[in-house]
């Protein structure tokens, strides 16, 4: 177990080896949750949750009961459970699942993700496109990461922009998701062609 203070927040958190950062919550996370504005009642998402920490500080400010906590790692899962228990967060949703694979049709006011820095760009970009679509308008996605150009050239090809915070040798992006579509034309011409179509759907 590590002890842990994220921004005035205690928490103990049970850790194994085989999980991302298990002696310590990471700078990127850290970096990442010193500039997100929570609010009381807003739907979050912990996309990718590892052990859970991100998701567990964001249930004091925005109550349990509207955390949403995934991970492909079953082992991750079980452990994210523990800790909102051990936490007194026990009305946190914690489940398995492959992005959003398993994550009912709903909408978000926030999503969160600190995604794998050393692969591929395939699951970020599952993240970015799929995270656009189960926001609600005016959601925001806060991703942090070791990279800027990639992310940056995705979330304005999805979102058409988003801020970017250098800090600790991390980026953090903020992305809102602003096309409404039902009066659409206008702000859907800020996305490409290809997502164009597939956003108007």
């Amino acid at each position: 177990m590590i002890d842990c203070n994220l921004n005035g927040i205690n928490l103990k958190m049970y850790t194994e080896g085989s999980l991302f950062s298990p002696n310590n919550i990471d700078t990127g996370t850290k970096t990442m949750l010193s500039k997100v504005e929570f609010q009381a009642g807003q739907k979050v998402l912990d996309l990718g949750c590892g052990y859970g920490a991100v998701g567990i500080y964001a249930a004091h400010f925005s109550g349990a009961e509207n955390i949403t906590m995934v991970d492909i790692n079953p082992s991750a899962v079980e452990l994210a459970r523990k800790n909102a228990l051990c936490n007194g967060m026990g009305d946190i949703k914690i489940f398995q699942s492959n992005g959003f694979e398993n994550i009912s049709k709903q909408e978000f006011d926030l999503i969160l993700s600190n995604p794998p820095y050393h692969a591929d760009f395939k699951v970020p970009k599952e993240f970015i496109e799929n995270g656009f679509r189960y926001l609600k308008d005016g959601g925001r996605m806060v991703m942090v990461t070791k990279r800027k150009k990639w992310y940056q050239n995705k979330l304005k090809s999805v979102f058409g922009g988003a801020a970017v915070i250098e800090e600790n040798g991390y980026y953090i992006f903020i992305s809102q998701k602003r096309i409404i579509h039902r009066t659409g034309i206008k702000d859907r011409k800020k996305l490409s062609k290809k997502l164009q179509h597939k956003y108007s759907r």
